[in-house]
């Protein structure tokens, strides 16, 4: 298996009766899955799509997503799928920079759909999934496809999958991951992780993030039982461990916080788990330790980026014991995968830097994108001529080899899980007519990791009311992007050329932190 396509042809050939996806009461196997999939390429087809189009897809984690990305794997074209969270405006944008051709749509997410009437630049065929007869139907207009293998020659160099993940201009961009990409992981996942055929992985995290897309073909690969959550809650999730003994999960920190201040934690079963990898962003000791006692399986780390295919660094179970004699590197990311380079750099002159000494963490593997959608010059800024990609991470190494995240080059807010940056949500405040200037930083929280935090200077003459400028925001902004708080300043702290000093401004929400990041 060397590309998506050939995953679910070997497993429908190999293993046909085997449950591939269980998603609520609904489940596939391995040879239904492969059926309509080829339904739904033969349905792509027939409106146009073809080898190097974009189809888009807006819902919640389902059956469907899967039927999508083997059936558009199998003609060469790509499924982009869009961050449900996000607001029409959000929305739009992304389905008209990939220039999407088809856009399939949760019947929950219609009046986001309705409100991009007339915007969608590309768009030719909507499709509802449970959608009501008044609606073009997705599971008709796959049902009318013929189950034909389209039988398009792949090869591991073409787009698999395109993520959007938001940059510091403000503007989402298309991170595009080949087949080699993908394959530069999965291979290795057995051995990192422990995931084989009779695993059993659950599928929590949306599938629009490479941490719920990525992971869900580690298990794909494999060929196990897969188990797909459509609404994320603790008690959900730890009823479905137990329920569909669950042994595999790729969970973000928050989630492991939370699962164990539910009642249901302390009835819950847990003895199918074997592992629980998590990352995204960082957990705290007392989080990992609660987890590890509560859930009483092995964990591990991992630590990467949308643009590295996901994970490329992993801590292993084995530096998990909080009493050991290893316990500081509870602290740590882990350490690079075979095949998988990392150095640490002075950002500005790309200098290596001894061990133990912060810089820019910067790396080389298959596992790094073929670049961004249609965007040259943020993929040259990206990755070096000698195919080293900067991270935008500041860490170091130990003389162990194992590497710490110390703080971000970036002004990057990882809030669970979700990528925030400053640049996008700066843009919205700045359009508030009371506004003259506006910093978002990350501050620290106890639940989200940390979480965005605007400091703004008022127009002349003019009054700032913070809970009004949130509300503001909230009207343009997904939720977990408004500023947690507001704070009205005279004056942003800025360098004599006008480069905003954000460091001064995080500095006290941090002191006395051990790190620049949660």
């Amino acid at each position: 298996m060397t590309t998506i396509s050939s995953v679910i042809r070997t497993h429908a050939a190999e293993r046909p009766d085997a449950v591939a996806l269980v998603c609520g009461a609904q489940s596939l196997t391995w040879a239904e899955l492969h059926a309509r999939s080829n339904r739904v390429a033969d349905a792509l087809r027939r409106v146009g799509v073809g080898f190097g189009d974009r189809v888009a897809f807006l819902d919640k984690n389902g059956l469907e997503y899967f039927e999508l990305l083997f059936a558009t794997a199998k003609l060469g074209a790509v499924l982009v799928a869009v961050n449900f969270r996000l607001t029409a405006r959000e929305v739009g944008f992304i389905v008209n920079d990939a220039e999407a051709r088809v856009f399939v749509v949760g019947a929950e997410f219609l009046p986001l759909a309705a409100e991009l009437a007339g915007a969608l630049e590309t768009v030719h065929t909507l499709l509802v999934i449970g959608g009501d007869a008044a609606q073009p139907s997705y599971a008709a207009w796959r049902d009318g496809g013929a189950d034909v293998d389209p039988d398009v020659t792949i090869r591991g160099s073409d787009v698999a999958f395109q993520f959007y993940s938001s940059g510091t201009t403000g503007d989402p961009k298309g991170v595009l991951l080949s087949h080699d990409n993908v394959f530069g992981l999965l291979p290795t996942s057995s051995q990192k992780w422990g995931v084989d055929a009779g695993s059993v992985n659950l599928i929590a995290l949306p599938l629009f993030h490479v941490g719920g897309g990525g992971w869900a073909m580690v298990g794909m690969f494999h060929g196990c039982k897969s188990v797909v959550v459509r609404d994320v809650d603790p008690t959900g999730l730890i009823r479905v461990i137990g329920e569909h003994r669950i042994s595999h999960a790729f969970l973000v920190p928050v989630l492991l916080h939370f699962m164990q201040q539910v009642p249901a934690a302390a009835t819950g079963d847990f003895s199918s788990l074997e592992l629980i990898v998590y990352g995204a962003s960082p957990i705290s000791e007392s989080v990992l330790a609660g987890a590890v006692r509560r859930m009483g399986c092995k964990f591990a780390q991992a630590y990467g980026l949308t643009e590295t295919t996901g994970a490329i660094v992993t801590l292993p179970p084995e530096d998990h014991d909080p009493q050991g004699p290893h316990r500081h590197r509870l602290r740590a990311a882990g350490k690079p995968h075979d095949g998988v380079e990392l150095k640490i750099v002075a950002p500005d002159s790309g200098a290596e830097m001894p061990v133990g000494v912060p810089g820019e963490i910067w790396t080389r593997s298959q596992q790094n994108m073929v670049g961004y959608w249609r965007n040259a010059e943020g993929t040259a800024a990206a990755i070096n001529v000698d195919g080293w990609l900067r991270t935008g991470d500041i860490g170091y190494f130990d003389d162990d080899g194992y590497v710490y995240i110390h703080d971000r080059v970036k002004d990057m807010i990882i809030s669970g899980g979700e990528n925030i940056y400053p640049a996008e949500v700066e843009n919205i405040l700045m359009k508030h007519p009371a506004v003259a200037d506006a910093a978002v930083i990350g501050v620290p929280s106890d639940v989200w990791g940390e979480s965005p935090f605007a400091v703004v200077v008022a127009r002349p003459g003019a009054t700032v009311d913070p809970q009004e400028l949130q509300a503001f925001a909230r009207q343009h902004l997904a939720k977990f992007k408004v500023p947690v708080g507001v704070s009205v300043v005279a004056a942003l702290p800025r360098t004599p050329t006008g480069k905003l000093l954000k460091r001064e401004l995080r500095a006290p929400f941090w002191h006395g932190r051990e790190r620049a990041v949660s």
